[in-house]
């Protein structure tokens, strides 16, 4: 596909121009994954990263990596954990950081919706149960910090190549794509409803 957008870190602003929620993109160039500990020893603790996220990507994963010779590191699998889970860090996080690509699993809420829309990043989700396919999108891993925290809570710090498919779920106006789904699912759900009821009505 010649076509499809990538976003190559480091990401600006004006590189989110034009997405919206719902479009399909890809990275390239660094993501670290980052799940509740590291949001909490930042926003919580005060502990500023050993990583500068500024333009950069983060994953909501906890992979599983073998350990190779010379300090070497393999990505065996790498899912996404459900983003909503650090949904109460996500606006201050993205403030501090200036993080600008945020990879999860499902939507999150109007604290990220926020986040996204005064500081312009955007949150995707790469695809539920594909983690051993998404391992093999990682190049490298570059980096390995506060390993102290154990292997899926580590600041892995990896290298890619157009990884994705990534949906877009927050875009950088802070639309919400799940949101907005909600609303239509629900309209749709309420006429069925009544068309169900007026076919059965004669059940008492």
């Amino acid at each position: 596909m010649n076509n499809k957008r990538v976003l190559t870190t480091p990401i600006k602003a004006e590189d989110l121009e034009g997405i919206k929620a719902g479009d399909i993109i890809y990275l390239s160039g660094h993501f670290v994954t980052c799940r509740d500990v590291a949001h909490r020893r930042l926003i919580e603790q005060g502990r500023p990263l050993p990583v500068d996220l500024n333009g950069m990507a983060i994953f909501h994963a906890g992979p599983i990596v073998r350990k190779l010779e010379d300090e070497k590191f393999e990505m065996i699998s790498i899912g996404p954990t459900t983003s909503m889970r650090m949904e109460k860090f996500e606006k201050e996080f993205i403030e501090q950081t200036g993080v600008k690509l945020i990879i999860g699993k499902g939507g999150m809420g109007p604290n990220t919706e926020a986040g996204c829309k005064e500081h312009k990043a955007l949150h995707v989700v790469f695809p539920a149960g594909c983690a051993v396919l998404a391992a093999t999108q990682v190049e490298e891993i570059e980096r390995a910090e506060w390993q102290d925290l154990g292997m899926p809570e580590t600041l892995w710090v990896c290298r890619v190549k157009e990884f994705g498919p990534l949906i877009v779920s927050i875009d950088a106006e802070g639309r919400n794509m799940f949101e907005e789904n909600k609303v239509v699912f629900n309209q749709k759900k309420d006429e069925a409803i009544k068309e169900i009821n007026t076919q059965v009505s004669f059940i008492k």
